[in-house]
């Protein structure tokens, strides 16, 4: 070789190491953030998880029991709705009062209630005793029972109404005979234990309706037929003068 080829080869040499001395001073002096963008995510580690370990149970330990699965809760029956409550029984009395007289007055244990038809509310349940009036009738006086709840009384003035009774003596021509003289809206009627002088009238057979009260007498005529006489076993005549005026009332408005 000559000269000059070996100056030349020492050189080269020469340059090749400075070159390498100058590139290892220049990556001690730029850091990582001033390294080019390819070479960090060369040196990058992966950010993936490597997959987890089978874990094998020690020798003897208990074998891990998995987690059992969730059952799905049952569903419930739905039944139907319940039943409404039942209402307290009532522990008053309500009468509805009607009138065969519209506008009748009404009064109940002798208060005035209104006039017919009314309604009587929070009666207590019993006893009670209904009076009323209307022009041109009889008054009523009805007594009532009264239950929890509602009740209807009708009031009748156009009705007629009779129910009499008197115990008489009835004098013959000789002697006598006891018994009991009952009215009723059909008629007049004796009872006694004597067969023969037991008698019933309907009002149309009466021809003669009669008493005298200082004599104490009541006399009955069949029409066209026999006549009775009647007197009271009481002192005074009131007992025959209540009866005959009662019936002969109801016989006037039957008869006319």
């Amino acid at each position: 070789m000559s000269k000059s080829s070996w100056s030349k080869l020492v050189a080269f040499g020469l340059l090749s190491v400075a070159v390498l001395v100058a590139a290892f001073f220049v990556g001690r002096m730029i850091g990582p953030d001033e390294m080019p963008a390819a070479e960090k995510t060369a040196a990058k580690p992966s950010a993936a998880k490597p997959p987890e370990a089978i874990r094998t149970p020690a020798p003897g330990a208990p074998a891990e029991t998995p987690a059992p699965e969730a059952k799905p809760r049952p569903r419930k029956k739905v039944g139907p709705p319940p039943p409404a409550p039942t209402p307290a029984a009532p522990t008053s009395g309500e009468l509805r009062i009607e009138s065969d007289v519209p506008g009748a007055m009404v009064f109940l244990d002798r208060k005035f209630l209104g006039n017919a038809p009314v309604t009587a509310k929070d009666v207590t349940p019993g006893s009670h005793v209904i009076n009323a009036s209307a022009d041109g009738y009889d008054g009523i006086s009805e007594t009532v029972d009264v239950a929890p709840g509602p009740g209807d009384v009708m009031l009748r003035f156009k009705e007629i109404r009779l129910k009499e009774a008197v115990d008489v003596v009835h004098k013959h021509g000789m002697g006598s005979c006891e018994g009991r003289l009952l009215a009723d809206p059909k008629g007049v009627r004796y009872e006694t234990t004597n067969k023969d002088d037991a008698f019933s009238l309907g009002f149309s057979e009466i021809e003669a309706f009669d008493v005298d009260y200082l004599k104490k007498n009541l006399k009955l005529k069949r029409r066209g037929g026999k006549t009775w006489n009647f007197t009271t076993r009481h002192e005074n005549a009131d007992p025959l003068f209540v009866f005959h005026k009662n019936v002969d009332k109801v016989r006037k408005q039957v008869t006319r």
